[in-house]
């Protein structure tokens, strides 16, 4: 974690930490572009299911971002799926989406 700039990690600390609260498999936290973060785990209900940055992003969109400037995601996963990352490509072409395992390492940069 210690190459990510300080908003990153951030983000970073969010997202372990909403992950470790609730008890899910992964957990994440978006910046809009106000700097406002938003963070959430995974949604597993017979009628709804998101993933957890599905959520974060749904979560700041129904707040009133436009746009996002990062995201982080912390799940212990070779990879990300593609829904996730799409969810932030929605509002944000190029902002970096930041994949890291429970102890905070970067796993990955989309």
């Amino acid at each position: 974690m210690s190459d990510l700039d300080p908003e990153d990690a951030k983000l970073v600390t969010l997202a372990r930490s909403v992950r470790a609260r609730n008890g899910s498999k992964e957990g994440a936290a978006v910046r809009d572009l106000d700097g406002r973060t938003y963070n959430a785990s995974e949604v597993r209900l017979p009628s709804l299911k998101l993933t957890a940055l599905q959520a974060a992003v749904a979560a700041a969109v129904s707040s009133g971002a436009q746009g996002l400037e990062a995201a982080v995601v912390a799940v212990d996963a070779a990879a990300l799926d593609e829904e996730s990352i799409q969810a932030v490509r929605d509002l944000s072409p190029s902002g970096p989406v930041i994949h890291v395992n429970a102890a905070g390492d970067v796993v990955e940069l989309h």
